[in-house]
């Protein structure tokens, strides 16, 4: 037990007594909390429209402020810190990371570049508004669910009622107390061509397509899910003998790491170049010059294998499902996209149907009280107005067989403020032309609900032709050559060897030379005693004593074979 003994000058008072396992009870509950909340609400995307909650409030704060113009990001992030209980700082990156995935947000003023790490202007210099597209598939306050903000001032949504697969088309990445996601961007058309096979029963394939172009090969991406594994990599073009031009940088690598990393595969002598040089304007352009007598083909397969030319990345798909992190595959996220949508479709065609209904219902009242001449009632004494009203609901009674719901109060209401104009034939004949083209309406919205698939379909098949030019794919997919790093290794040191002591090693300059060679290769050695050794390169390692003979063992080579010819023991043979 632990005994904390409060003092005061007046007089002593007992002991306060906590116990060990209170405390660390105490503890163990503050974490809990503390990663539930990282995990829930700030690091991993919701599955139901695809955002972290702090883009969701930045949306829905955009949505308060659209006025169809420009809003300096600096507004912005004021207006959506009335839902985000955070700094400034994370609301302004998450805002450009939206900007920059070019779907949601339409942007003005430098942005930064994902290509280059270039980092946008300061949020007052640069302005953003909502895109079509986002006002288009985000946004229906009719089919919102909503809640308390932080501080029970204001409402925000719990989710958005999205209606697409954003969290395929931008992919999400966070990392929280012991869980983190990773889900890769895909091509927009192609997401929704997918989803189309699947309303049609088809079967489907979605692979990553990346802003920043280059290639990959999907062989091991495994839907996406844990254990999944892309090799991505940027396009080098042979411009002459003497010099390489890289087009594009794999996704997650800048202009200024990629060149590094060339950098330092020259200094470590994996390959031999003259100079790199960042020609990088509006297209990514990097120009490599080689040493003399370097073969081209050679130093591009040298680049993909020891620089980052060629990157490896595993998705993991962790999203949050029913308040509890989950983990998927692309597959399913797109499955449940689809569904989600077209329950909100569905949603929002009941909506309209019940809006359709009750317009129809009251047209209709309206057209039977002035043809019918019930407006008379509002010409006779009655003792009160109530009284009133109910002779005009009597009125009705012949005609309420025409109608298809009961006559409230307040629609009885709405007709006594109607003006007398009404009574005109032409007025009449607007009515009839009116419910007309309302039963038509209500017609179409019910043939969409009983075929709510095609309506989907419809509905899909609208958003590509409306949004779809310029955005194809981006990234080719490719089957990649394995290459082998000690093919493509340039021969960077030099291997020597101590015959009578048995040493093999590239620290014994003093000694006897064996070869040139790179740090990748292995030496075979042969002892008087008859023993035989593969070792790699190293700087001094221990064969055994009277070293007969050593090289740079090449195991893939077939032209040579060694014969060992040695004593029997017992028959001396």
């Amino acid at each position: 037990m632990i005994k904390l003994r409060a003092m005061s000058k007046s007089k002593k008072k007992e002991p306060f007594v906590v116990s060990e396992k209170g405390i660390s009870g105490q503890y163990k509950n503050w974490f809990l909390d503390y990663a539930s909340y990282v995990i829930l609400e700030r690091a991993v995307p919701a599955i139901e429209d695809g955002l972290k909650p702090v883009q969701r409030r930045i949306l829905h704060a955009m949505k308060e402020m659209d006025d169809g113009r420009f809003n300096k990001v600096a507004n912005i992030i004021g207006q959506s810190m009335q839902y985000h209980p955070h700094g400034d700082a994370s609301i302004g990156d998450a805002i450009v990371n939206l900007g920059q995935k070019n779907l949601l947000i339409e942007t003005q003023g430098n942005w930064g570049d994902v290509r280059t790490g270039d980092d946008a202007a300061a949020p007052r210099y640069i302005e953003a508004r909502l895109s079509k597209f986002a006002l288009d598939v985000s946004f229906n306050d009719k089919t919102t669910e909503w809640q308390l903000s932080y501080d029970g001032r204001k409402n925000e949504p719990v989710t958005l009622p999205m209606k697409f697969p954003l969290l395929l088309a931008q992919g999400a990445e966070g990392i929280a107390v012991g869980l983190a996601t990773k889900i890769l961007p895909h091509n927009f058309c192609e997401l929704i061509d997918c989803v189309i096979k699947y309303y049609k029963g088809k079967k489907f394939e979605i692979y990553p397509d990346f802003s920043t172009g280059g290639m990959i090969d999907v062989t091991n991406y495994q839907d996406g899910s844990r254990g999944g594994r892309i090799r991505v990599r940027c396009r080098i073009e042979e411009t002459d003998k003497k010099t390489l031009t890289i087009k594009d940088v794999p996704y997650g690598i800048t202009t200024s790491q990629l060149i590094d990393s060339i950098v330092k595969a020259n200094d470590n002598g994996k390959i031999k170049i003259k100079k790199v040089t960042d020609n990088t304007a509006a297209e990514v352009e990097i120009r490599v010059d080689l040493a003399q007598g370097i073969s081209p083909d050679i130093t591009i397969d040298a680049l993909y294998a020891f620089t980052d030319c060629e990157i490896s990345i595993s998705p993991n798909a962790c999203v949050i499902e029913n308040r509890k992190p989950q983990f998927s595959g692309v597959s399913t996220l797109l499955k449940v996209a689809a569904d989600n949508t077209r329950e909100l479709l569905r949603k929002e065609l009941e909506i309209k149907l019940a809006e359709l209904q009750q317009k129809w219902h009251y047209t209709s009242l309206e057209k039977i009280f002035f043809e019918e001449k019930i407006y008379k009632e509002l010409e006779k004494k009655y003792e009160s107005w109530d009284k009133v009203l109910a002779g005009i609901d009597k009125a009705f009674t012949p005609f309420k067989k025409q109608l298809k719901k009961e006559i409230s109060r307040e629609d009885l209401l709405k007709l006594t403020e109607k003006p007398v104009r009404r009574i005109y034939r032409l007025d009449i004949d607007q009515l009839n032309e009116q419910i007309k083209n309302l039963e038509a309406d209500i017609n179409q919205v019910l043939y969409d609900l009983d075929h709510l698939t095609e309506f989907s379909i419809a509905y899909f098949e609208s958003l590509l032709k409306k949004y779809g030019a310029g955005r194809e794919r981006k990234t080719e997919i490719k089957l990649f050559d394995t290459i082998e790093a000690k093919q493509v290794a340039i021969a960077n040191t030099k291997v020597y060897m101590n015959r009578s002591e048995g040493f093999i090693g590239t620290d014994l300059k003093k000694d006897e030379f064996i070869s040139e060679c790179s740090d990748l290769d292995d030496i075979i050695a042969f002892t008087r005693a008859g023993k035989m050794k593969v070792v790699r390169v190293t700087d001094k390692v221990f064969i055994g004593k009277d070293i007969l003979y050593a090289a740079v063992f090449n195991k893939s080579d077939e032209r040579t074979t060694y014969n060992m010819i040695y004593t029997d023991g017992k028959k001396g043979v």
